[in-house]
């Protein structure tokens, strides 16, 4: 499993865990609880922001080397080349859309 990949898992279990202790913590009326849940729900979605960003950071990379890759392919009249920088170039924009910024 990739360095994100793991990152991500952890923040999606420690928003979580982090939402169940704050509501605990709400339920029997135990600030310190409450605010120590919010602190690991927020810690959470920062590790989550932080792999989207990155993800998007390489995906913009593999678009930009593929539409280089490409052009250069053109130029030279390299088929292959033409398509495996089409191919890259795409990918990275599927990444890229994969990891949009969200409001959560």
């Amino acid at each position: 499993m990739s360095s994100n990949t793991t990152r991500h898992i952890e923040g999606i279990a420690d928003k979580a865990v982090g939402a169940v202790k704050k509501n605990v913590g709400a339920a029997i009326d135990n600030e310190q609880m409450e605010a120590e849940g919010k602190l690991r729900e927020l810690e959470g979605e920062a590790k989550i922001k932080g792999v989207e960003a990155s993800e998007r950071v390489k995906g913009k990379f593999e678009e930009v080397t593929g539409a280089i890759k490409r052009k250069v392919g053109e130029v030279i009249e390299n088929q292959q080349m033409e398509i495996e920088g089409a191919a890259r170039e795409k990918k990275g924009e599927i990444r890229q859309g994969l990891n949009k910024k969200s409001d959560t």
